[in-house]
This record gives structure tokens, C-alpha cells and sequence, in this order.
């Protein structure tokens, strides 16, 4: 006897919208589902499916284990908002300032070179990935990479699938990149163009800055994201189960909504240059592969950890940072206010 009910639940954990499509597609991998949708604003998610006699309380343990790994957990009860947890900055901003320190001085003697007055450098673009693969390319890229890597793993495939998916990414931003630098160039941004191009990467960052700290729900709603039909279709692909579908997936991954991602793409629109776009979207993408490598060899996952808290509150601060010589050095370039770093 069919008994299809729809639920409401709570879940705990979500903190962008990845989150949303990343929830989404794994409740639906239960036999039980027939559909779930999630909401950032409410921290729910409405379940339609078939669980028998079962009792909201039992659905909701039996969901939550899908989402364990993510660091996501499901309750029939609303859940008092988690407390921002200002002390984590007590750890947060010194290690943050720190990294400031450690910025100036890599300028300073030109060893490396992380900020060229009104651009983004290679140096820039990698640390930025490095910070994305732990936050939000971890929530629904690592999602991926699990569920890719427990498909192929029960054939006893663990390596081949996981070199064609980085194998994949790294082709896929390299190509991709430049093609969305080289239509820039076709759009002949004058100064004011570039400067408004700036102005909006430089929102979008301090926009997902301001999100990893995790004080502001307000903020969450502000977050950019690709259309959600296109997000799902590109992490479905991770189901099949085809010899060159851990390639297809590594190329998807361009497409998902990760707010790094699409930082990235704008600026690489306004270098106007197929080697440039190319070059700073692979360095993003090298970036992003440590960690990502490394979850796809074990359950890493830096969510559910003690001190996630004080990692993402440091995070948010580094790339508040980057936003904030972003939108300066914008300012600087077109005139209306005189250079602040001597870089």
C-alpha cells in the first residue's frame, strides 16, 4: 500500500547554497524519497517519499545518515539557531592577522607576487582556491567526489577515477577559463566597465567572506549561484556509472555553484585574453586540488571538525582581506583615491 506523506524537517549545518543542492541530491538517492527540497532561508528541507509506518523521529535518523559526511544532520524539531561563536575569533583574528603580516612581507621583497595594482595575480587566484576547497568547493564538490568515489570503489576502481576527475577539472578550467577570457575580449571593457567589474568581484568576495564567518544569516541569501537546474544536472552526472564519467564530472564541475567558482569567472571575463583566463582559472583549480585529492582518498572533511569554527571564521577574514584590495585597489586605479599599499 502506497502511504506517500510529505515531511518537513530541520537541518543543521547549512550554511550557503550549495548546501541546498548538495542536500537535495543525496536525500534523493534514498529509495524512500520521491522528492526533497531544501530551503537556506529556513534551514529545511520538505521530503515527499514512502517510509511505511515509520515515525518522523526514526525518518529523520535514517535521512541524517546520508548527510552525516557532509556535516548535516536532520530534526523533527526546529533547532535553536546554532550561537555564532564570537569566541572562535579569539584564535581567528590573530592567525588572520598573521597571514596579513606574512602577505605584506612575501610584497614586500617581491618573492612573491600575490597583488598587482587593479588585477589579480596567479599567487592570488590559488590561495583563493585553496580557502574555496575548504569551504563551500568542499560542500558540493567533495560532495561529489564521495559519491563518485563510492560508486566506482565497490568495482575495487579507487585510482583511474580520481586521476580522470582531477585530470578533468584542471582541463576544464584551463579550456573554459580562457574561452570566458577570450569572449572578454570581444566586449572592449573601457575603465569604467573594468572598474564596475572590479567593484562587483570585489562585492561578491566580501559577500562570501562575510558568510564563512557565520554571524550574519542575513548574508546568505545575498550569495550568487548558478540556476539551479543547471547545478543539478551537472552533480547528476555523478551517478552513472561509465568508464569516463569520473571525467565528465571533473569537467561539471566549472558549472557548480560554488561563489569562489564564480568570482573567479568574473574576473577572468575582464582580462579580455585567452591565456590569462586559462592561466588564472588553472591556478584557482591547482589551488582547489590538495584538498579535494585528498578527500577523494578518505572521509576528510573539515565541516563536522572541532575546530571548524575557528577555520572558517579565519578564512572569512583572509577573504575579506582579498575583497577589500580588490574594491581599494579598483578606487586606486581609476583615480578617485590615491594608492593606499605601496606594493
Amino acid at each position: 500500500m502506497n502511504q506517500q506523506k510529505t515531511y518537513t524537517f530541520h537541518v543543521s549545518g547549512m550554511h550557503c547554497k550549495s548546501c541546498v543542492l548538495l542536500t537535495e541530491s543525496e536525500l534523493a538517492e534514498h529509495p524512500g524519497v520521491t522528492s526533497a527540497t531544501s530551503s537556506l532561508k529556513n534551514h529545511s528541507v520538505e521530503v515527499a517519499g514512502d517510509f511505511g509506518d515509520a515515525t518522523p523521529h526514526t525518518i529523520a535518523r535514517e535521512l541524517s545518515a546520508l548527510l552525516e559526511k557532509h556535516g548535516y544532520s536532520l530534526s523533527v524539531e526546529k533547532r535553536e539557531m546554532s550561537d555564532p561563536r564570537w569566541k572562535d575569533f579569539i584564535y581567528a583574528l590573530p592567525i588572520a592577522l598573521l597571514f596579513v603580516v606574512a602577505f605584506v612581507a612575501l610584497q614586500k621583497t617581491g618573492l612573491v607576487n600575490l597583488v598587482d595594482t587593479g588585477s589579480l595575480s596567479f599567487g592570488t587566484a590559488f590561495l583563493i582556491g585553496i580557502i574555496a576547497s575548504l569551504s563551500t568547493c568542499m560542500a558540493v564538490v567533495g560532495g561529489l567526489v564521495l559519491s563518485m568515489s563510492a560508486t566506482f570503489a565497490k568495482e575495487g576502481d579507487r585510482v583511474r577515477p580520481q586521476l580522470l576527475f582531477h585530470g578533468g577539472r584542471l582541463a576544464s578550467f584551463f579550456l573554459l577559463g580562457g574561452t570566458i577570457g577570450a569572449i572578454g575580449a570581444n566586449f572592449s571593457l573601457n575603465t569604467t566597465a573594468t572598474f564596475i567589474l572590479s567593484l562587483v568581484i570585489g562585492a561578491v568576495m566580501l559577500i562570501l567572506g562575510v558568510n564563512l564567518l557565520d554571524v550574519f544569516p542575513w548574508a546568505k541569501r545575498l550569495q550568487l549561484s548558478m540556476p539551479k537546474f543547471l547545478s543539478r544536472h551537472a552533480y547528476g552526472v555523478s551517478q552513472f556509472n561509465h568508464r569516463l564519467t569520473p571525467l565528465i564530472v571533473g569537467v561539471a564541475t566549472f558549472f557548480l555553484p560554488c561563489g569562489f567558482t564564480q568570482s573567479m569567472q568574473l574576473y577572468t571575463l575582464s582580462t579580455g585574453n585567452f591565456l590569462s583566463g586559462a592561466l588564472t582559472m588553472s591556478a584557482f583549480a591547482l589551488g582547489t586540488l590538495p584538498m579535494l585529492a585528498l578527500l577523494s582518498f578518505s572521509s576528510l572533511s573539515i565541516q563536522g571538525s572541532a575546530k571548524s569554527g575557528v577555520f572558517f571564521k579565519t578564512a572569512g577574514l583572509i577573504v575579506i582581506l582579498f575583497a577589500l584590495f580588490n574594491i581599494i585597489n579598483s578606487l586606486v586605479v581609476i583615480g578617485l583615491i590615491p594608492p593606499v599599499f605601496n606594493f
